[in-house]
């Protein structure tokens, strides 16, 4: 092999469901091999708020969309000798592939690395998928790839259902579903075939067991696996969405070793070279297989297989590619072995997803063979019990483990356990509750028996417990049994006194009876050799299953802890891990001992080498405490890992522990409504007008005062629906009914919504009160569209100087009074120079990462720094000293939400983002909106667009489309608009006007139609069905939709002004 200089590594893009953090686990991974190496690097990856895109990692970084036309324009003038393609998910595979396939790669001369594209494409296309499994004698699902509707109905007919259809090339089963006769078959083949031209009806096995293994293979044909996984829901639940334990706990010996073996064979026929993962269907009765698929790439479970081993896949299959072989690498955990070995686990590993479905209207709860998860998380533990208790506190949903939860409310439970929903496992807790036996919930779900015995245990222990009435006459025997099936102090506290309990101080005093008792937690090492050789490792996690500590403690104060952000939520994700992750940094290079606690097998700061100690736990106040009482640091860092640490400050802080930086009585004023508003009054600062109301002839008084529109929060929700912004009576009074109960004890906050305002974000950094460094950026859409889902530009394009000098100045006042030492973020509103404060976060926030690599001056490093309490400068460069302008954007993944509607509103709907930098608005927008999935319109757009005042707005953008060549369809009101104003349109007519010709949903569906504006005149039930129809058409035939005057205004002016021809492709170190 000729010597390889320089690699290109594709990422994948924004955060979306089917496709997360994992990757940037991945791709971190592999260019630290390459880093080892002496091969110099190039990344091209959009999104912005990755680890992987920071300085250190890669060489050359582009933030560019992952998409062939970019790819080859950044080849053609970096001229790497070779590219990586199984790092960045399906989206850097299926870009590669096509590179490939076009010639592009050979024609400047890259050689794939790793897996050879045939052996990729073998592994991607069905039909050859199939054909090269049948030359080994290997079972796979019968399944028919089809071309159009006609074709799937026939290929239906000849398997027979139920089927399932799904779409090849895609990602998370995007595209895929069952179906039980001809009429759902078309629809679902129509939705299939809008992602992909190839669509498989296969035969549906459902209630199989479905069972995974990782398997890693060198050039030199050496093999081995490193992990298999089983998943505890049956065949039919997408692996992403099931819950799922390593290693395999009801496979027989014979079972385990037979599909082993077949797993090698068929990782060796098709050539795949570095890693690769293997998913079977299995009926333990009959010992009879189907392998469901192969995926050459690293795929979300190899993240996980990688955590629950202490094996570093990806690392490994990186050198792979260089062309080593498995026995020449040193297993970069243990430093002494070679990565030659095949990891034994002496405990279980539990993956549980979390699904944010509350967050979206409409949207169908049922889970399936398409993917919902927005995140994940990994429990360690000796015992099933132990680790599926702690696996559902993490997740972060108001869940306490298994029992000892708020009732659910089902009316129906045989088909609540046959259809299963996010609820599905409390369903189960609430089965065996009402007396079902293992056997008929068996019958009714396909879980395998052990799974289900194990949790009647915990129901069991939970009984036992309630048979007492105080806690302090509680067995010891009991109390340990508890502990060792995974049950928390507060569980324990809440079975023994039922109505009496109070949370806080009864889990306390468990605390004490068991300490007192000696039941305290073990620190145990995952020894990636499971104790045969010596591990080198600091990898970590607390079970009750055990008699001592793997760990000698110095008790020297010298650690620094730092709370990782938990599951991916919506709201909560990759940009939390890059701030712990820089934290984490900066503590171990300023001589402190760095330690991390966090359990998100997907996040960069979960591997093990990025701190000095990992302790891969939760984040629940007992548990953090247990781990501070063994560690005893010289403080803990709250503020870089979003809003779970956040919320433990107080606690923590009544029971003694160092908080880092801002106070935590600080961190209260700024979190509590009436607190905050005060200080404000105080400090002679605007906010909007607000009040907290406890009855609806109260909140119309409030209304009179104020006018509508309102924005209104309950604190006692029930749909999910957290806030709304409401436009007139009727709107309020159905939100109201629908989402909250109004009371004294569950009060409602109103507040004025100003409508056509500018939303003004400021992230800093202070030292005691005094802003040390600052970063002012814009929203491009109004307020009203939450800033998790804004498309934000910095620095801002658009702001009077007069309203950034009082921002700055209400921003020093607030940091004063708050005595800030750390990060903070502050939202404004803006109208005519007029400022308003809407709220201040004490931590860091989202857009962090974003500003600090716009900037390039690190935020967090700053941050961390003043936290550790040296003395900061104030660096010397600031946002008025850039040539060039930064844009984030949202990405959504309405599409994998069925039936939910993807209009923006002030909850937050968006699972990622990118950021790219432009020479002005135009390139860095263009670049943004290009890679979160837009296209630009070739032929034709649809127009609908809203109140008078947003027809108005959007005119010129209008006159822009017609100049640019494009045909423009518009329904009836801005038809009319349009044409009056000069701007030929062809007429369309609404769903509810059937007779009209052309209807805008035969347009959608005939393709006809290359981008859609929608813009809802308000949430008014009939505007939104209308809409609403046109906007999930448009999702669901993968055709690109705005909803937002602002940034539809923005983009059209983009694209009309510019080509992506004259697109400058720069990387982040060119824009001085």
């Amino acid at each position: 092999m000729e010597k390889i200089n320089k690699v290109l590594l594709l990422g994948s893009g924004a955060l979306k469901i089917g496709e997360a953090g994992e990757f940037d686990y991945s791709g971190s991974q592999a260019l630290k091999a390459m880093k080892e190496e002496g091969i110099n690097t190039v990344l091209i990856n959009p999104n912005i708020a990755t680890v992987q895109t920071s300085d250190g990692f890669a060489d050359k970084i582009y933030f560019l969309p992952v998409t062939p036309y970019f790819v080859e324009r950044v080849i053609e003038k970096e001229r790497p000798d070779g590219i990586l393609l199984s790092f960045g998910g399906q989206t850097a595979l299926n870009c590669g592939v096509e590179l490939f396939e076009s010639g592009v790669l050979e024609k400047y001369n890259v050689r794939v690395l790793g897996t050879p594209v045939q052996a990729i494409k073998d592994t991607e296309d069905r039909e050859l998928f199939v054909k090269k499994l049948d030359e080994i004698e290997v079972k796979t699902i019968k399944s028919e790839a089809v071309e159009n509707t006609q074709e799937a109905l026939a290929a239906a007919e000849r398997l027979g259902y139920p089927v399932i259809v799904r779409a090849a090339y895609a990602l998370g089963g995007l595209g895929s579903g069952f179906c039980d006769n001809a009429e759902e078959l078309v629809s679902l083949t129509e939705k299939a075939f809008s992602f992909s031209p190839q669509v498989l009806v296969e035969k549906s096995l459902k209630g199989w067991k479905e069972v995974e293994y990782e398997v890693v293979r060198d050039c030199y044909d050496n093999c081995i696996t490193v992990c298999n996984m089983e998943n505890f829901d049956p065949l039919g639940i997408h692996t992403g969405e099931s819950i799922v334990v390593a290693p395999s706990q009801t496979l027989s010996n014979d079972d385990y070793h037979f599909l082993r073996q077949l797993a090698i064979k068929i990782i060796r026929h098709i050539g795949i070279v570095g890693e690769c993962n293997v998913q079977y269907a299995y009926d333990p009765d009959s010992m009879d297989y189907r392998v469901i698929e192969v995926n050459a790439r690293l795929s979300r479970s190899s993240a996980l297989a990688s955590k629950a081993t202490g094996y570093p896949l990806a690392f490994v299959a990186a050198k792979l590619g260089l062309g080593y072989g498995l026995f020449e690498l040193k297993n970069s955990v243990t430093k002494d072995t070679s990565a030659f070995f095949e990891p034994a686990l002496d405990y279980i590993v539990c993956k549980i997803p979390r699904w944010d479905l509350g967050k979206f209207h409409g949207v169908r709860r049922e889970i399936g063979s398409s993917m919902k998860s927005v995140g994940e998380v990994m429990a360690i533990g000796r015992t099933f019990e132990e680790v599926i208790q702690k696996g559902l506190r993490m997740i972060g949903q108001g869940m306490h483990g298994f029992v000892g939860n708020r009732d659910l409310k089902i009316s129906d439970m045989d088909k609540a356990l046959k259809e299963p929903t996010d609820k599905r496992i409390f369903v189960l807790a609430k089965a065996l509750h009402e007396g079902y036996s293992v056997e008929r919930i068996h019958e009714l779900t396909k879980i395998d028996r052990w799974f289900l015995q194990k949790l009647q245990h915990i129901i069991e222990t939970e009984n036992e417990l309630g048979n007492y009435d105080t806690i302090e006459t509680l067995p010891t025997d009991l109390l340990k049994l508890a502990k060792q099936q995974g049950f928390s102090d507060f569980q324990v506290a809440r079975a023994v006194m039922k109505d009496e309990f109070d949370s806080v101080s009864d889990s306390a005093r468990v605390r004490a009876l068991r300490k007192a008792a000696g039941i305290v937690p073990v620190v145990k090492q995952i020894d990636t050799l499971a104790a045969e050789y010596p591990a080198m490792t600091n990898y970590l996690y607390l079970t009750y299953n055990g008699s001592e500590n793997d760990v000698k403690y110095l008790h020297d104060h010298r650690s620094v802890v730092v709370l990782g952000s938990g599951a991916y939520r919506i709201g909560s994700s990759v940009e939390f891990d890059w701030c712990s992750v820089n934290a984490l940094l900066t503590v171990k290079e300023r001589g402190w001992r760095s330690v991390m606690i966090n359990y998100n097998p997907e996040t960069v700061s979960t591997d093990y080498d990025m701190c000095d100690r990992l302790y891969f736990d939760e984040l629940t106040y007992e548990r953090v405490m247990d781990i501070l009482e063994l560690e005893s640091p010289h403080g803990v860092i709250l503020s870089v890992g979003g809003q779970i640490p956040n919320n433990l400050a107080t606690r923590l802080d009544d029971a003694g522990v160092n908080i880092l930086g801002t106070s935590a009585s600080c961190i209260d004023n700024a979190e509590d409504r009436h607190k905050f508003s005060a200080m404000l009054d105080r400090l002679g600062i605007d906010q909007p007008r607000w009040r907290e109301l406890t009855s609806f002839a109260d909140i119309d008084d409030f209304i009179r005062e104020v006018g509508f529109p309102v924005l209104v929060r309950p604190s006692y929700v029930l749909s999910g629906a957290a806030m709304n912004v409401c436009s007139n009576e009727e709107e309020l009074h159905r939100f109201l009914r629908l989402a909250a109960n109004v009371s004294k004890q569950h009060p409602v906050v109103v507040s004025e919504f100003i409508q056509n305002a500018k939303e003004i974000e400021m992230d800093a950094v202070a030292q005691d009160g005094e802003i040390k460094l600052y970063a002012i950026s814009e929203h491009i859409e109004f307020a009203g569209v939450h800033s998790g889902d804004a498309t934000i530009q910095f620095p801002p394009q658009k702001l009077y100087v007069e309203t950034m000098r009082r921002i700055k100045k209400v921003s020093a006042q607030i940091a004063k009074a708050l005595k800030i030492s750390g990060p903070f973020n502050i939202q404004f509103l803006a109208k005519n120079n007029d400022i308003k404060v809407i709220e201040c976060n004490l931590r860091a926030s989202r857009s962090f990462p974003f500003v600090s690599k716009v900037l390039k001056i690190n935020f967090i490093d700053l941050a961390t720094r003043v936290m550790l309490g040296e003395n900061v400068e104030k660096p010397n460069k600031s946002l008025f000293d850039l040539d060039y302008v930064g844009i984030k954007a949202s990405q959504f993944s309405f599409s994998r939400l069925q039936g939910a509607d993807p209009v923006l509103g002030v909850d937050m709907a968006s699972t990622g983002e990118v950021g790219c930098i432009g020479d002005d608005t135009d390139e860095a927008l263009m670049k943004a909106m290009l890679s979160v999935g837009h296209r630009i319109p070739k032929r034709s757009v649809l127009l609908s667009t809203g109140t008078p005042r947003q027809k108005a707005d959007m005119l010129d953008a209008a006159h822009k489309l017609h100049k640019h060549g494009l045909k423009i369809y518009a329904t009836e009101g801005t038809y009319k608009f349009l044409t009056e104003n000069g701007v030929p349109a062809v007429r369309v007519y609404w769903p509810s006007d059937p007779e009209g010709q052309p209807q805008a949903l035969d347009l959608l569906h005939d393709k006809l139609i290359d981008m859609v504006v929608n813009l809802p005149k308000n949430l008014s039930s009939a505007e939104l069905s209308n809409g609403y129809k046109v906007r999930r058409a448009a999702i669901d035939l993968n055709i690109p939709l705005l909803t937002n005057a602002r940034l539809a205004t923005t983009f059209i002016n983009s694209f009309t002004s510019l080509t992506p021809d004259e697109i400058q492709i720069k990387s982040w170190d060119e824009y001085k």
